[in-house]
């Protein structure tokens, strides 16, 4: 039996599609068909049946999580005499590229967004804090984007520690997949009730640095964290199958920095995505992504076609 599968019939209770769809406990469907068609990713076929049977029983188990922790601030500002500061609730959403990681973070904004309790649900993806293309070109992190080292984790975990103390406006860097870099232009995050952080590595302890590099790190300010997994192959698959639909979208833009790709045929652009997995993205995935995932709360398993098939909640 593989470790990971061990790992988690000790840390996890696991449930099946249906078993999960029952704790929704008559929580109302918020979105309708056309907003789940503005929230979904390119190639994925999120259904609004998924939205009911996975992400509604998830909102709500968030909503009665952050509820606790509000009851708890106002118990603990009580014995300390202090007024009932703004505190942020965070919820990070880790896992490869091309798993749709963008899509939960989008649909979980939008469902938790309207339980009164947090209406105000901002999210921020870690995009944005990688270093800009001249710095990666310079270190020569070019071919490693996306791996740790290519991003500027002073930044990020300064951003999430004021966001942690209550700073009045934090601002974050914003990043342009048509230019393949980070921004100018930055957006201002005000106090939200809850916000979620979406990225590769979020899940990152001091545990996959060396030694001699004791920092904190973002993982030290989640207060619930998710991972959406599913096997290589089908990430490899859909991650193939998404750059192939980019020719006519992103990179069709000519200020697009992939522009030059546009124009390849069929079995050209599969053998080139198919390359960038296997010499990055797949390599980043074994050695930094994966190994963090049994840190998560809840582990949220794919099948073929993006189809969600099982929901793994911390014990």
């Amino acid at each position: 039996m593989p470790q990971s599968t061990t790992i988690q019939q000790a840390l996890y209770m696991p449930f099946s599609r249906d078993s999960w769809a029952q704790l929704r406990n008559a929580v109302p469907l918020t979105l309708t068909e056309n907003d789940l068609a503005e929230l979904r990713g390119i190639n994925e076929k999120v259904s609004l049946s998924e939205v009911t049977d996975i992400y509604l029983p998830l909102s709500r188990l968030l909503n009665l999580i952050v509820k606790a922790k509000q009851q708890r601030g106002v118990v603990l500002n009580q014995f300390l005499g202090q007024q009932e500061a703004n505190r942020t609730y965070i919820i990070s959403i880790a896992g490869s590229v091309a798993v749709g990681k963008s899509t939960t973070a989008r649909i979980l904004q939008a469902l938790l967004s309207h339980w009164p309790e947090h209406p105000r649900v901002d999210l921020i993806t870690t995009d944005g804090f990688l270093y800009p293309l001249e710095v990666l070109k310079r270190k020569g992190l070019l071919q490693r984007k996306g791996f740790p080292e290519s991003y500027d984790m002073k930044l990020l975990v300064d951003f999430v520690s004021a966001i942690k103390s209550g700073v009045a406006e934090v601002q974050a860097p914003l990043y342009s997949h048509i230019t393949y870099d980070r921004l100018a232009e930055t957006v201002s995050v005000r106090q939200p009730n809850i916000l979620i952080l979406e990225g590769l590595n979020v899940l990152q302890t001091e545990l996959d640095s060396p030694v001699s590099i004791k920092r904190p790190f973002v993982s030290d300010f989640v207060d619930f964290s998710i991972y959406v997994d599913a096997e290589e192959k089908w990430l490899k698959e859909w991650y193939v199958d998404r750059f192939l639909q980019f020719r006519s979208s992103a990179f069709a833009d000519p200020h697009s920095y992939f522009h030059h790709f546009a124009k390849l045929q069929d079995d050209e652009a599969t053998k080139m995505a198919s390359h960038v997995w296997d010499t990055i993205n797949g390599p980043n995935l074994r050695t930094n992504i994966q190994p963090t995932r049994e840190r998560a709360h809840l582990i949220l398993k794919k099948g073929a076609h993006h189809a969600m098939e099982q929901v793994l909640l911390r014990k």
